[in-house]
């Protein structure tokens, strides 16, 4: 028997006979009847003249999701800090001699930093590594300053601020050394480096992206 036979479209009588919607006839009176709710001020003629051979797109509406606000945590000011004194040094650990594997972590980041520190290696590179670098560990000296007490005082940088060093020197003191009005030399292997204080008030996370800009004379 051929598929013809077997596989065929019901004619109008067959699917009377047999109650059997057609889909194209189900499928064309769910338009008109749609049309018909849709637009009523127009007739059908005008809405088969205006849809025919024309792609229909369909406005849709998307849900906008809502942001959630992301609790930020809330760090503790400044006051705060100071009150519960978290970057005080106590006075049994003001001891010169605790520091000092500090600062021999501090030579071996230099020279890492600066791809070793040989005798033909360029002053001017050490110096603008240096500017950048993180001096905690250091061993640094006042050289000039307008306060004369300040003139001469020695130790390892324990903390370093916008506005001011503090060091350790050998007689087991802490010292507060305002940057301003003040030039600090720093060495390591019989390289010696100079900082004016005045033009380098900045926090040690901020010199990272600071381009500092070399000048002939630097008055205090």
């Amino acid at each position: 028997m051929k598929k013809s036979v077997i596989y065929h479209t019901f004619s109008q009588k067959e699917a009377k006979e047999y109650d059997v919607q057609l889909g194209a006839q189900r499928a064309e009176a769910f338009v008109s009847a749609f049309l018909r709710r849709s637009v009523p001020h127009m007739s059908q003629q005008a809405c088969e003249n205006q849809l025919q051979r024309k792609a229909v797109i369909l406005e849709y509406f998307t849900r906008q999701k809502r942001k959630e606000k992301r609790k930020k945590s809330k760090g503790l000011s400044a006051r705060e800090r100071r009150d519960l004194q978290l970057f005080d040094i106590k006075p049994e650990q003001q001891k010169y001699s605790l520091f000092l594997p500090l600062h021999e972590l501090w030579k071996q980041y230099i020279r890492d930093l600066c791809n070793g520190l040989k005798p033909d290696t360029q002053p001017q590179m050490i110096q603008a590594k240096l500017l950048k670098a993180d001096l905690h560990g250091a061993i640094i000296s006042v050289t000039k300053s307008k306060c004369p007490s300040y003139v001469g005082v020695t130790g390892i940088l324990l903390q370093e601020t916008k506005h001011v060093f503090k060091i350790i020197t050998k007689e087991d003191r802490l010292k507060v050394i305002p940057k301003l009005n003040c030039v600090f030399a720093v060495e390591i292997d019989d390289f010696i480096s100079y900082i004016y204080g005045s033009k380098f008030q900045l926090r040690s996370s901020e010199r990272s992206a600071k381009k500092f800009k070399g000048k002939g004379t630097i008055d205090l």
